[in-house]
């Protein structure tokens, strides 16, 4: 998968790899709050590279608050970023409804306005996108560290105007989305989105940054079929499933169809047909 998941579940001993440090410019007073809510050692002013004690930091700097590895020639941070970088480009240029996510989806086959739970939002790419194209979206991201990450960079993208109006139609939620799912009833939501996450072989630079730093706070999502059967009993119209694209399916009734792309695919359970355009 490339988006680590809301359905992740902390290893054992993650406090015990983890803690919270700043840069000269980093907010004292958010990483003091977090380093609170989150029970990590608050390692004040810091350079990352020269912190040998545990492996990984949440680490606030200018630009807002990063997931970063520590050591000597270690990557630098992982952000949930949506104003500038691959999000910003995306935003400008990235293709509108014919993009795969908003195919899967259904956005080319309705002008509704859908709800749509991404019950799995890790950094909220997907969300951010649908978003952008009108659909409200209420995002679950269980994991406490990756949730701290989503919620900065939501609201460092709300201070954007060109990002504003979209990020009002996302809502950050606190807690399981499996929770959620089993108490919300029948037709929750237009469209469930899941992204489980998934074992990573991918070799290239991005995995390797990327998922060098979540493996150590986020564990493999043991309980996917749980997720999709109670996704199955909410969603009005679809459920819509990312997968890496040669894995297999989640344990459970088989798509209805998917659609593939160069190194992931969208398994689509359609309910009943999406309101006409």
């Amino acid at each position: 998968m490339s988006d680590p998941s809301a359905s992740s579940v902390m290893p054992a001993d993650w406090q015990q790899t983890i803690a919270i440090a700043r840069s000269p410019l980093g907010d004292r007073f958010q990483a003091e709050s977090l380093a609170e809510s989150l029970l990590l050692e608050n390692l004040g002013v810091v350079l990352p590279r020269d912190v040998r004690d545990v492996p990984v930091l949440l680490f606030l700097d200018e630009q807002g608050l990063g997931l970063q590895v520590t050591g000597k020639g270690a990557p630098g941070p992982v952000r949930a970023e949506f104003v500038t970088g691959k999000m910003g480009y995306r935003r400008e240029h990235g293709g509108g409804a014919g993009q795969l996510v908003a195919r899967a989806v259904g956005l080319q086959k309705t002008r509704a306005n859908l709800h749509i739970v991404d019950a799995t939002a890790g950094l909220g790419q997907d969300a951010f996108i649908l978003a952008s194209l009108g659909c409200r979206v209420t995002l679950f991201e269980r994991n406490p560290v990756i949730h701290a990450l989503l919620a900065d960079g939501l609201a460092r993208a709300a201070l954007n105007v060109d990002c504003a109006m979209i990020v009002e139609r996302m809502q950050l939620m606190e807690g399981s989305s499996i929770d959620w799912l089993e108490r919300a009833g029948g037709e929750a939501a237009d469209v469930i989105y899941l992204d489980p996450m998934f074992p990573h072989r991918d070799k290239s630079a991005l995995v390797k940054k990327e998922m060098q730093v979540f493996r150590t706070v986020v564990g493999d999502d043991d309980d996917s079929g749980r997720l999709l059967a109670g996704a199955l009993e909410c969603a009005r119209y679809r459920v819509v499933v990312k997968r890496p694209r040669k894995a297999p399916a989640i344990a459970g009734p088989d798509p209805t169809t998917r659609i593939e792309g160069k190194s992931s695919r969208y398994d689509v359970y359609a309910i009943k047909a999406l309101p006409a355009q």
